[in-house]
């Protein structure tokens, strides 16, 4: 990590895998953490029919939300949990065929709010080769006070 900023003892694997769990989105596509350490974060989705579209190739929709995500919880090293995506960007660099994504995500530089992180997306095939098929980059930022809302609907 090329940033500065400290995880917090109380957010470790453990506590992002119960936030992933805790977003209905997430439990829809049933993505998992699979690293979670200071500064990088990694996120897997096991492929299947509904996260395809029309061509075969796993949904941009998919990608875009595993970056998303991906970036976010590197980001939750450097400044704790109580973040939100700032924006992000992200370049689709070959059809996404596999039956594994994986997207791993590690903070470029962290400030007291706000947290730069890069992200690179892989597809695995049945062998475990991986192949780049996207890359993002974007911003997390901490809330103001509290997380309104984190317990309604």
């Amino acid at each position: 990590m090329a940033g500065s900023g400290q995880t917090s003892t109380a957010f470790d694997l453990a506590a992002a895998q119960m936030a992933l769990e805790a977003q209905p989105f997430s439990r829809l596509v049933q993505a998992r953490i699979t690293e979670f350490a200071e500064g990088t974060a990694t996120l897997e989705i096991d492929i299947r029919q509904e996260l395809l579209q029309q061509h075969g190739f796993v949904h941009g929709g998919v990608l875009s939300y595993a970056a998303d995500n991906t970036l976010t919880f590197a980001a939750a090293t450097a400044l704790g949990p109580a973040i939100v995506t700032g924006g992000f960007s992200i370049q689709y660099v070959r059809p996404a065929l596999g039956r594994t994504l994986r997207a791993r995500a590690e903070v470029v530089q962290a400030g007291r709010r706000q947290a730069v992180c890069r992200c690179e997306l892989t597809m695995l095939d049945g062998e475990g080769a991986e192949s780049v098929c996207a890359v993002a980059q974007g911003t997390a930022m901490t809330l103001n006070g509290s997380a309104r809302g984190a317990d309604e609907g």
